[in-house]
């Protein structure tokens, strides 16, 4: 959500940085709504204050016994609270019609984050690890897989359909390795809290950080009330919602590993083959909470913890910086951690952390205390740590030996239980 007080103090900014995004200049539609809001209040708040004057004044005609005027006044009182229900229903109807608005325009870019129109515009800032030269052909993770007898898309399309997976054995123990392996660092070294969160949430959850209204197609709904959470984000970020926070408890870092859900609408025909894009995936979710002030220095921490799990799994990877073009709904800068698949002689998306700035605290109305009577909005920060399929899917690949075989890289054998080769 934006800050209405903010796009009227400069309202050119605001349409210099959605036309970065590719959008047309909003501003003047969004202030000639807000002004009509603020004139039809300014006349309730005159008919209310009409309304206040004449009442009184009529007990006092009342008992000067002027009729007259007592039933002029009753008529002026009447013809106020006309006024003042009509006016009303307006004033409700043009904020639910300019809160719509708001609510579908993207975040703002920060002035210097790249421009360009799509991911070829994206700039990378720097690579960790080099990618091995095998003597062998390298084979698809999916291929790796399914030989290892392992990895079975089929029983999986039988009772879910397409973009499902069963993993069994010991791919089903490296997932779950590679779960925890992740949350013990994020939680033991890097400060953040381990937390459990719903995966099941209500339409303002979802509409707090932003899949809500605008990509509800990407989304699974219950027959309820409930959406099928895409990404802890949503969960861990709506922990603070509706809340003012002690000053001193920022920043606040949470971890989760879940499972996330998402109809990849709009993907047809793309990874079809595999587990790059699942309808059902898991993976650890990093959430940072944050004053103003910290949350540029707490992004570029949130990347190192990240990308911290690659170099530990020493799995060649870059970071890339999203263009204007590429940016999420709710993010103002992204970066992108790519890891290396050499089946595909390319790297591919397995991190990207945002910074929301104040975007998602104002849909959910979270602020801080910053002094006695001052509350302001808190910054929202996620990025994945990481995504735990594709990670898997990176290890395959990269760790892959001629025969089929893949070994365990050093980081998880505590807790492979002594495996080492998995075959």
């Amino acid at each position: 959500m934006h800050d209405i007080k903010a796009l009227r103090d400069n309202p050119d900014l605001f349409d210099q940085l959605w036309a970065k995004r590719g959008l047309e200049p909003q501003s003047k539609k969004i202030l000639d709504q807000d002004a009509l809001i603020r004139k039809a209040g300014q006349v309730v708040q005159e008919a209310e204050a009409a309304r206040n004057k004449s009442s009184k004044l009529i007990g006092a005609a009342m008992a000067k016994g002027d009729k007259e005027e007592a039933e002029r006044l009753k008529q002026e009182v009447a013809g106020a609270k006309n006024v003042i229900a009509a006016m009303g229903a307006q004033v409700e109807s043009e904020k639910t019609i300019l809160q719509d608005r708001l609510a579908g325009l993207p975040n703002v870019p920060f002035a210097d984050v790249p421009e360009g129109e799509d991911e070829d515009s994206n700039v990378e800032l720097h690579k960790h690890g080099t990618p091995k030269n095998f003597d062998f052909k390298p084979k698809d993770h999916a291929d790796l897989g399914e030989a290892l007898g392992m990895m079975d898309f089929e029983a999986a399309a039988k009772m879910s359909g397409a973009r499902f997976v069963v993993l069994s054995g010991a791919l089903s123990r490296l997932d779950r390795a590679l779960a925890a392996f992740m949350l013990d660092l994020q939680t033991g070294e890097n400060g953040y809290t381990e937390t459990t969160p719903p995966f099941l949430v209500w339409d303002k959850a979802l509409y707090g950080t932003g899949q809500l209204p605008k990509f509800e197609e990407d989304l699974y709904k219950t027959t309820g009330d409930h959406y099928l959470i895409p990404t802890a984000e949503v969960s861990l970020t709506n922990i603070v919602r509706e809340s003012i926070l002690d000053a001193d408890s920022l920043p606040r870092r949470m971890t989760a590993h879940t499972p996330c859900f998402r109809s990849e609408a709009g993907s047809a025909g793309r990874d079809t083959k595999g587990m790059i894009r699942q309808h059902q995936f898991n993976k650890v979710e990093l959430v940072s909470i944050v004053k103003p002030e910290q949350s540029e220095a707490e992004h570029k921490r949130m990347l190192g913890c990240a990308e911290e799990v690659l170099k530990r799994l020493k799995l060649p990877y870059r970071v890339v910086e999203l263009c204007t073009g590429d940016l999420g709904f709710g993010a103002r800068r992204t970066f992108d951690i790519e890891v290396w698949l050499p089946s595909q002689d390319t790297y591919r998306e397995i991190s990207s952390c945002s910074n929301c700035g104040d975007f998602q605290a104002r849909r959910m109305n979270a602020r801080y205390k910053y002094a006695e009577k001052d509350n302001r909005f808190v910054h929202t920060l996620n990025g994945s740590g990481l995504a735990v399929g594709r990670t898997l899917v990176a290890i395959l690949e990269n760790y892959q030996n001629a025969d089929g075989s893949i070994t365990v890289p050093d980081a998880l054998l505590p807790y492979m239980g002594g495996v080492t080769l998995i075959k």
